[in-house]
């Protein structure tokens, strides 16, 4: 079965270039910590309110993604674990077939014949059984980076709620923000209230079980 190793993609959740906010009023919060006084202090200034998400940083830290990268894992592994051994016995039949060919241990052509379309016929099977595979992959991926994507979005509106953001940026790799002033990047912030609440969402679950 040839496919590679599907880790979970989790950069197309954050594939969104930017988060555009209706809201162009800046408070100065109290209380808030060093660097969300230097956004403020920017903002002040008159400078356009901008933010980033270092999206691998977010998905190492997060629970929930973790957690459904696991379980996306597992599910691959399993449907590798089926393939592989449904593989192995056919061409365990192959083998005994072209052994009987050899030592003529057929009845008739046509019985050798029969056989041989049977195997081409399970071979094709199995081809079948891979793509679908592939295929049931892809779709319980794409399942949970809307999944992530949805959880995230929902959770930058609450966080933006007062508008001190008119831009949030999803930076993948690096490759996105050569340069950022103090407290731009907002990873730490919005992992750990995500953690936070994932957390609680587990208590409440495990609860009620």
């Amino acid at each position: 079965m040839k496919r590679n190793r599907q880790v979970v993609n989790f950069a197309l959740l954050l594939g969104m270039a930017s988060m555009i906010f209706a809201s162009c009023q800046t408070e100065k919060r109290e209380g808030e910590p060093a660097q969300q006084n230097t956004v403020d202090k920017l903002n002040e200034n008159g400078t356009f309110p901008v933010a980033y998400i270092d999206t691998d940083s977010l998905l190492r830290q997060y629970g929930l993604a973790i957690h459904l990268q696991e379980e996306l894992l597992k599910k691959e592994e399993k449907s590798r674990t089926d393939f592989n051994e449904q593989a192995k016995k056919l061409q365990a039949q192959m083998t005994e077939f072209q052994r009987k060919v050899q030592n003529n241990g057929f009845l008739s052509r046509e019985r050798a014949e029969q056989e041989q379309r049977n195997l081409m016929a399970r071979d094709q099977e199995l081809q079948n059984l891979n793509t679908k595979l592939s295929q049931e992959l892809m779709g319980e991926q794409e399942s949970l980076n809307r999944q992530l994507r949805d959880t995230l979005s929902n959770y930058l509106e609450e966080f933006n709620a007062d508008g001190r953001y008119k831009l949030i940026l999803s930076n993948i790799m690096g490759d996105n923000v050569l340069y950022s002033a103090p407290g731009i990047n907002i990873t730490k912030q919005v992992s750990e209230a995500l953690n936070k609440r994932y957390e609680s969402s587990k208590n409440k679950k495990s609860k009620t079980e």
